[in-house]
Parts: structure tokens; C-alpha cells; sequence
């Protein structure tokens, strides 16, 4: 049985910050994650995306991002539990809870916080005849490794702010050739990333096809060319590589079954401090809802503080915090 103050399930950007701020009020984590390493999404999904809204770094790669957290809570010397998925969570008499993971893993814990960002993800796969066949034989829904497009030929879908960042970073040194394919003429991504979509597109370095997507896939042992829908012709494009970008399709899995208050597949918290509808339990990240929600690292940092305040209270009723401002600390080691 591993025992810790609070049980984190999800070892994302907004669980892993959560130690920081928990080990700030002496409280110990204990961090479950089913994927085999922490990060999340940041590792797992996009370690080479650059990242524009972290306060203090104008631009910072996911995996980088992910390095320096862990680098900031090592001090609070947080456990781990990875490969594993949280399957139960019981409340016991005494309000601690009893949670155990598909491998049989268990757990005990004062305060659950569910970091889980989109929960159970998978990419949403376009209906091409034939893209299974050639998915790992010239198409890829996630860049983990950017590099893997060096000197190749790479055709990008999506209108959104993944599909525009890749086709940014891939035409900048990286892939000879870049075609980016949206289905209609406006985007859905952040501003300037459209500006500069357009002005790489004007100056040659991205070929740009709106109103216009994908209609099949062709070659023998890996692909080779798309065949093209557009608004008055279909055309084919040579290319190495396909990569559809249109989202995740996010499943909650065992969270559907914990009693929680759902909104869509997403948790219902109250913003004074992201508890959820069982005391004990708190949301932060992707995965809660609120009115004014915005699913940023951002906003999850914000909600981490807050709740970490709270749990305290929770674990602590009668406890003074020993809470002061970083700076006054000369240091985090033996705070």
C-alpha cells in the first residue's frame, strides 16, 4: 500500500505543478499516469512543439517545458506510478480514500486531484479509403519527433493551431517541402500563426490549399501521392508523408464511473477552488468545465494553486499553513 497526502492522477504539466505547490504547504504527492513517462500530451504527443504562452518564456519546446518542471518539484521528492491507469476510488469511513490501478497497484490518500487532461485520447482519423493501410507507412496523427521529416515532402490537414504550428515549424529548415490542406479558407488557430501561415505561403515556403482536402491515398508499400479535392478540380501531390491534424477525440474511461459530476466529458468543479461534487476530490486542467473555461497550461497552473490552498485546508482542518512567498525562501531545498 503506498501512502501519500495527495494522490494525483495524471502526471501532465498541471499535475506536475501541482507537487511545486503542494510541497510549498509540506504536503506529499503521489503522481498516477498511464502513459510510461511524465508529460502528458507535452511528451507523449507534440515534445518538439514549441509553446508561446508560458509566462517568462516566449517560446519553449512541450519537452523542455516538461524537463523544468520536473527539475522544480525534485526537491519535494514526488512518487510516481506510471503505465498504470487508476480503475477505483472508494471513500473510506475514515474520509481517506482507497484507490487502485488496472495492475492492482494500491493506493491511500487524503485528497485525490484528477490532472487527466482530455482523458482516454485517440486522433480523429479522416474517412480516406485505405488510411489504414498506409497509417506507419507514410501517415502520422502525432509528431513526436519532428526530425523523422528531414528532407521530405510533407503534406499537413487541419485548420487549428496544432496543424498551423507543425506546417510553421516543419517548413523552417526542417521538411523540403510543406503543403498545408484546410477544408475551408479561414482558420481556426491563434492570429498570428495565421498571418504567418500566409506570409510563409506568399513568400513560397508553405504551399497553401484551402477549401480543398483529401481524397485518397496511393502507393504500393508507403504512400506517395494524395489525390486532392477541390472546389473545381481534383488534382494529385506527391508527398513521403501525410499528417492529418484534426483534434482528439477524448474518452473518460473509469472517470465516468467515480460519481463525479460530468458536463459532456468533462468534470463540473466550483472555481473557488476546483473541488469537485465529492469532497476530497479536485479537477484541474483539461479535464474540469466551468463557465469562462479556457483549456490553456496556463489557466491549469492558476487552478493548481487555488487547489492546492484548498486541500490543505481539507487535510489539515486544524493545521496553520506554513505558506510564504517563494522569494523570501532563499531557495526551495530544505523549505
Amino acid at each position: 500500500m503506498i501512502k501519500s497526502d495527495i494522490i494525483i492522477i495524471g502526471a501532465g504539466p498541471c499535475g506536475l505543478f501541482s507537487v511545486f505547490e503542494a510541497g510549498l504547504l509540506k504536503m506529499r504527492c503521489h503522481l498516477i499516469d498511464s502513459l510510461p513517462q511524465p508529460g502528458g500530451q507535452c511528451s507523449e504527443i507534440y515534445p518538439k512543439k514549441p509553446i508561446y504562452d508560458i509566462p517568462g518564456f516566449p517560446e519553449i519546446l512541450a519537452g523542455d517545458l516538461i524537463k523544468n518542471l520536473m527539475k522544480q518539484i525534485a526537491p519535494f521528492n514526488p512518487g510516481f506510478t506510471l503505465g498504470e491507469r487508476v480503475e477505483i476510488i472508494k471513500k473510506q469511513s475514515d474520509d481517506s480514500f482507497f484507490v487502485v490501478t488496472n495492475r492492482g497497484t494500491e493506493h491511500s490518500c487524503r485528497v485525490i486531484v484528477i490532472a487527466a487532461g482530455l482523458g482516454c485520447f485517440e486522433p480523429r482519423k479522416p474517412m480516406v479509403e485505405n488510411l489504414s493501410f498506409f497509417e506507419d507507412k507514410g501517415v502520422d496523427y502525432i509528431i513526436k519527433d519532428p526530425f523523422k521529416f528531414k528532407g521530405k515532402k510533407v503534406v499537413v490537414s487541419g485548420g487549428g493551431d496544432s496543424a498551423l504550428d507543425w506546417a510553421i515549424y516543419l517548413a523552417d529548415g526542417i521538411a523540403s517541402q510543406v503543403t498545408l490542406v484546410h477544408r475551408r479558407d479561414s482558420f481556426r488557430g491563434h492570429v498570428e500563426s495565421v498571418e504567418k501561415i500566409h506570409k510563409m505561403s506568399n513568400s513560397g515556403k508553405i504551399n497553401l490549399i484551402t477549401n480543398a482536402e483529401v481524397q485518397a491515398l496511393k502507393g504500393a508499400d508507403k504512400l506517395t501521392s494524395l489525390t486532392i479535392k477541390a472546389e473545381k478540380n481534383n488534382f494529385s501531390i506527391e508527398t513521403d508523408y501525410w499528417v492529418p491534424l484534426f483534434g482528439l477525440t477524448p474518452k473518460l474511461g473509469p472517470i465516468a464511473n467515480w460519481g463525479l459530476n460530468l458536463n459532456k466529458n468533462a468534470i463540473e468543479v466550483n472555481t473557488y477552488d476546483y473541488s469537485t461534487n465529492i469532497e476530497g476530490i479536485y479537477a484541474i486542467g483539461d479535464i474540469n468545465t466551468y463557465p469562462g473555461k479556457l483549456k490553456l497550461i496556463l489557466s491549469g497552473f492558476h487552478e493548481s494553486a487555488l487547489m492546492c490552498q484548498s486541500a490543505f485546508k481539507y487535510i489539515f482542518p486544524n493545521g496553520k499553513k506554513s505558506f510564504k512567498y517563494t522569494t523570501v525562501l532563499g531557495g526551495i531545498e530544505g523549505f
